[in-house]
């Protein structure tokens, strides 16, 4: 349980951490919270032979107002965006997802960017960014880019983001005043990966579905936008049949991966259950 040898870096900028990872190439990772590289380090399953701590980089951390956008820097812990009150009046989702992760230990350290960068479908926040249809910004060589949420995740680890690139910002369009929203999540106990999970954000309009977004956490080998069941639910009053009939849709897109959590068919059934609760709880908050 003890990591391999490795040097260490500590750069002050984002240019000195791409620079460092143009030197180094295959033989340098990034080092964010640590809660998903570290593990792996001490069992010997990563031998990086340098690692690039993000952590002295201030201006990867931080939340603002840009307009009707919400950026937050890539190396923002989960604990902040709990703490900040310009996220619990314009984002309120993104901190109740946040309470939702690990304990409260790992969410002093843990960041939004090493949770969506990594490409781990068991992470709360890459199916929250689809949801909410953010934009990760990532530095490289080339300069900066701007990558859709809704476009990043590929499959099991892999993402869009290109080698030697540094993720610095995640922008998150506000929803509309007066939206509802809801995370459920079902989990074994504290601190465990989600068995299933599921993002909901709508607005309401004369006592219909105005507009609406669900994502799907673990149960496939990315980060799930159902957006069959959204064009269900469209319109609607969010009457039982038509939540009914939007669940199946969701439902038919998951294709877990049968482990101790449960076997397949059980965590997509509670992908259902934890959809038809959220969209019960946002449709609860939502002033249309």
């Amino acid at each position: 349980m003890i990591p391999g040898s490795f040097n260490y870096h500590r750069p002050k900028s984002v240019q000195e951490a791409v620079g460092l990872l143009a030197k180094l190439g295959d033989d340098g990772r990034l080092l964010a919270g640590g809660h998903s590289l570290i593990p792996t380090m001490k069992l010997r399953l990563a031998t990086p032979a340098n690692l690039i701590d993000l952590g002295g980089i201030a201006d990867l951390k931080g939340i603002r107002a840009d307009g009707n956008d919400i950026v937050v820097g890539a190396m923002t812990t989960q604990h902040d965006l709990i703490a900040s009150d310009l996220l619990a009046s314009k984002i309120p989702i993104l901190r109740e997802t946040s309470a939702q992760i690990a304990d409260p230990q790992v969410r002093y350290v843990g960041t939004l960017g090493g949770n969506v960068a990594n490409g781990d479908p068991a992470n709360d926040m890459p199916a929250l960014m689809m949801c909410l249809n953010a934009t990760f910004h990532a530095s490289g060589k080339s300069g900066e880019r701007k990558i859709a949420a809704r476009g990043f995740y590929q499959g099991l680890y892999a993402t869009a983001l290109q080698s030697g690139e540094v993720l610095t910002a995640i922008r998150i369009p506000v929803p509309a005043a007066g939206h509802g929203y809801a995370y459920e999540k079902l989990k074994r106990k504290i601190g465990d990966f989600a068995t299933a999970a599921a993002a909901v954000v709508l607005t309401m309009k004369g006592g219909k579905v105005n507009s609406c977004a669900i994502a799907l956490t673990n149960v496939a080998d990315k980060p799930l936008l159902a957006e069959e069941a959204t064009k269900i639910l469209i319109g609607s009053a969010l009457d039982a049949a038509t939540v009914k009939r939007a669940v199946a849709a969701a439902e038919a897109i998951t294709s877990p991966a049968e482990d101790p959590r449960g076997p397949a068919q059980y965590r997509t059934k509670m992908a259902g259950v934890m959809l038809t609760r959220a969209l019960a709880r946002a449709k609860s908050l939502a002033k249309g």
